[in-house]
């Protein structure tokens, strides 16, 4: 192996072919990292030269990719991450997620900058990577362990403690489309189904154990950014450090509407302190985790041991977790909401999607579309926790209506018919996070246009850009005056624009986004660690290019502009609390879409130009 561990790359792109049984290696050269940074970047990349339209998403010709970034695996905060991606099971279209822990650093010091694993293994296997060594090993005794099982073996029969795991659990092995890939027991990599490819692939894990630590080109700038953080900006994430994501937002979310409620349906949620990290912290304790190299430790962890039985191994719920399993779904209990983590981290279902399938289950069964016929004898009914657990439970083995619910709201809602497509919220078969576009009416518009269907980190959150502070946090952008977070003028569509193309930046360098570091800071780690002459303008390029060729892979596979669009529901007002008068105006939702187009330099129909394509040095795309 031609090993080059410097200036933020190792060089190394490892090639996996499950079906033949062989591993090679190939080195790209300088420009394809200058032009595609790495995380994301990388993974559209192969997917638009390699993968054949139409491909099955869960057949073997697709590909899966795992991509760390030139940042990953170097000792400052926010570095611990890692992109997979490949064709969606969910949208057949464009696939990624991106994930914290130690996984992607560990691979970043074994040698390899990416993994691109074709075809299909005969029977399970493992694969195993050590300094630059690979090796493909049979995981037939790992199928259907639980993830904690899983990356218990692995470690004893390696005879390592310290191995990395990126693994898949029973949801991954039975293809649930919204199965997720977790680096670890509690970071998920959960959206747009990457655990479900993983498990049609026949692989169980990946294990990885590196030592060689990556150099940068300025190991003098990289210490005096990482000081700068120590004493200026550590302070800012206490939020995170104390309580993780969700600590006092709860009770603001559910005042503005926010907080979704019943399947993005109502909008009065009681007590929703009860949901909130402090309440976990007082009631039942609460530790903390971080990812590699992090001094922020926002990862929870949740120990119960009654009533209900909750494993501290696989952490605790975040806020997208809380939601969805909580307000989403008209449930309080804390202790529910942690054992449903549990349960998904255990199987490997990514969270969100679960719990907006329950909870449009639980709408279909208020409606009487479904029955306790359909359920196996569960009152499915708004609040249930314990029905919720059942049914976590049903979805991860494909028992009963679990089989149904396991394929995402999109298709569960033509399955089962009886007008439940009004209640199957997504966008392009990817179940809608937890902020209500009514109220982020910006973030709307991003979840309609978003190629990994609805999406809330590379998007705008419109109460960013509400406040005075605009021009402090934004101004870098040309971002200067606060937009009501209803607006969907021109101005709205710019900074929704400018914004999510700085945000593919963040997956293509992969650094964290909830920490405090400046674009200009980004920036200057980058020019530190590569050695370029990078500005944020050619970042920014970076980022509109992997945006561009994201939406080239969907129109490839068929996804048109009559995709672009939300559930039906969203045009009407909640039916109480602070939206009951509120919603979205389809025409300027229309029009906002249609200038989006036109500024991005795509046609009336969303394709973009071969003029754009063409300024962004995607002439080759032409021809695909």
């Amino acid at each position: 192996m031609e090993n080059q561990v410097e200036n933020g790359y190792t060089g190394n792109i490892l090639r996996v072919d499950l079906t033949n049984e062989k591993t090679s290696i190939e080195n790209p050269d300088d420009l394809f990292y200058r032009r595609y940074i790495g995380g994301e970047g990388i993974v559209v990349y192969y997917l638009l030269k390699e993968l054949k339209v139409g491909t099955d998403p869960l057949g073997p010709e697709n590909k899966l990719i795992f991509a760390n970034g030139p940042l990953t695996g170097f000792a400052i905060p926010g570095t611990g991450r890692n992109s997979v991606g490949a064709k969606s099971p969910l949208t057949g279209g464009f696939g990624v997620a991106e994930v914290g822990g130690h996984w992607g650093a560990a691979l970043k010091h074994a040698g390899f900058d990416a993994i691109i694993v074709d075809g299909k293994a005969k029977d399970p296997v493992y694969l195993w990577i050590k300094d630059g060594e690979v090796e493909i090993k049979n995981a037939s005794h790992l199928w259907g362990k639980v993830t904690g099982e899983t990356e218990q073996l692995i470690r004893e029969e390696l005879g390592d403690k310290n191995i990395h795991v990126a693994h898949i659990g029973p949801g991954g092995e039975r293809m649930i489309r919204y199965a997720c890939v977790m680096n670890g027991l509690r970071d998920a990599a959960g959206r747009t189904g990457m655990g479900a490819v993983m498990g049609s692939k026949n692989l169980k894990a990946i294990a990885v154990r590196g030592s060689e630590r990556p150099k940068a080109a300025d190991d003098e700038k990289l210490k005096e950014l990482l000081k700068f953080f120590n004493e200026k900006l550590q302070k800012r994430n206490a939020g995170y450090f104390q309580f993780g994501s969700g600590g006092d937002l709860l009770e603001p979310f559910a005042s503005t509407g926010n907080l979704p409620y019943r399947n993005f349906r109502d909008g009065d949620f009681p007590n929703p302190i009860d949901l909130d990290p402090r309440t976990i912290k007082e009631t039942i304790g609460l530790e903390k985790d971080g990812c590699f190299a992090c001094s922020i430790r926002c990862k929870k962890i949740v120990k119960i041991d009654s009533p209900r039985v909750v494993d501290s191994l696989y952490g605790g719920p975040e806020y997208e977790t809380l939601g969805a399993f909580g307000s989403n779904c008209g449930i309080r209990d804390i202790a529910a909401i942690c054992k449903a983590n549990e349960l998904c981290n255990k199987y490997s279902l990514d969270t969100i999607s679960t719990g907006v399938s329950i909870g449009f289950a639980m709408e279909c069964y208020e409606k009487g579309i479904l029955t306790e016929n359909d359920t196996g004898g569960i009152k499915l009914e708004f609040g249930n926790d314990d029905g919720m657990i059942q049914i976590i439970e049903m979805i991860a083995k494909r028992e009963g209506i679990g089989n149904i619910l396991a394929e995402g709201v999109k298709r569960a809602a033509e399955m089962i018919g009886k007008g439940a497509e009004k209640f199957a919220m997504h966008v392009k078969g990817v179940e809608i996070p937890m902020h209500e576009p009514r109220y982020k009416q910006g973030m709307g518009v991003g979840y309609a246009l978003s190629p990994t269907g609805a999406e809330h980190m590379t998007n705008l959150h419109d109460d960013s850009i509400a406040h005075g502070r605009v021009k402090a946090y934004q101004g870098s952008l040309g971002i200067l005056e606060p937009l009501p977070v209803d607006d969907l003028s021109f101005k709205k569509v710019r900074a929704l624009i400018y914004i999510t193309n700085w945000q593919y930046t963040y997956n293509a360098v992969l650094m964290c986004y909830f920490l405090f570091w400046s674009k200009e800071l980004i920036t200057e780690i980058l020019q530190a660690v590569t050695g370029w002459n990078t500005s944020m303008w050619e970042l920014m390029k970076a980022g509109e290019r992997i945006s561009t060729m994201a939406r080239t892979f969907n129109t490839r596979e068929g996804l048109t502009s009559k995709d672009d669009w939300l559930p039906e529901r969203f045009f009407e007002p909640h039916t109480s609390g602070p939206l009951a008068e509120t919603a979205i105006d389809k025409v300027k939702f229309e029009n906002a879409i249609k200038t989006y187009y036109a500024m991005m330099g795509w046609n009336e129909e969303g394709v973009p130009t071969r003029e754009k394509l063409q300024e962004l040095e995607l002439d080759w795309l032409e021809s695909t």
